[in-house]
């Protein structure tokens, strides 16, 4: 039987800060924890934890309620870590994002080794799911680059609030009528495209869904710093 050889220590960046997580000791994260995010009572006072076990590094969800996303530096192949679960690290960084309340936060994890090189035609063997090539509309564009405006404007990894639909209708100019339909269609699309999170009970789309849908866009590049120019365009567009 071979030996488990040592890993080398991970990085981890929020809002511009570095921590180190050695071998052997386990990495709290949450609102009182090794990684203290934000006072936010609305977040587990320790959230996501970061372990060595069988030559890999793991996150693993201890909370009871919040779920993360966790996608590679490419945005390719993303996972939903739901609470009680664990996900193997194999990326050499991975991005991290959850929301707890109206804020959504986001921070960065670097190892030294890449245990799975990513390519966009991977196939990935941590339970994570590649993407598949998401078509919007422009105006569904706008509708998720208005939502995800304060994530994709920080300058590093941090935590910006999701504007509530009032808000991203307004800034885009539609009624409020218009910015729910095209935010179920949205919505609709991405979990028949087998996105988690997007849908409630049986048949009913989930309350928090404006959160999932930042989420998910931000993690996989579905919209990004590039995008922002069109929010500006838009106000001087007639509603669609």
């Amino acid at each position: 039987m071979h030996a488990v050889r040592p890993l080398q220590p991970l990085k981890v960046e929020y809002c511009g800060e570095w921590y180190t997580v050695d071998e052997g000791r386990t990495f709290t994260i949450g609102r009182e924890s090794d990684l203290t995010i934000d006072e936010n009572p609305y977040l587990h006072r320790t959230f996501l934890t970061l372990s060595s076990e069988f030559g890999l590094w793991w996150l693993s969800n201890v909370g009871q309620l919040l779920s993360a996303t966790v996608s590679d530096a490419t945005g390719s192949v993303q996972a939903w870590v739901a609470p009680g679960a664990k996900l193997p690290l194999v990326f050499q960084q991975v991005q991290v994002l959850f929301s707890a309340g109206a804020t959504t936060y986001e921070f960065s994890i670097h190892a030294e080794e890449d245990f799975y090189n990513t390519s966009l035609t991977a196939t990935p063997a941590d339970g994570g799911t590649t993407i598949m090539p998401v078509t919007l509309t422009s105006s569904q564009r706008l509708l998720v680059v208005a939502l995800a405006e304060r994530v994709l404007v920080q300058p590093s990894a941090g935590r910006a609030t999701v504007p509530t639909s009032a808000e991203a209708a307004a800034r885009l100019g539609w009624s409020m009528t218009t910015f729910n339909r095209k935010l179920d269609n949205v919505c609709e699309k991405l979990d028949r495209l087998g996105v988690d999170g997007l849908r409630g009970g049986r048949g009913k789309l989930a309350t928090n869904r404006r959160m999932r849908l930042v989420e998910y866009a931000v993690a996989t590049r579905l919209v990004s710093v590039d995008d922002l120019l069109l929010l500006d365009r838009a106000a001087a567009e007639p509603e669609e």
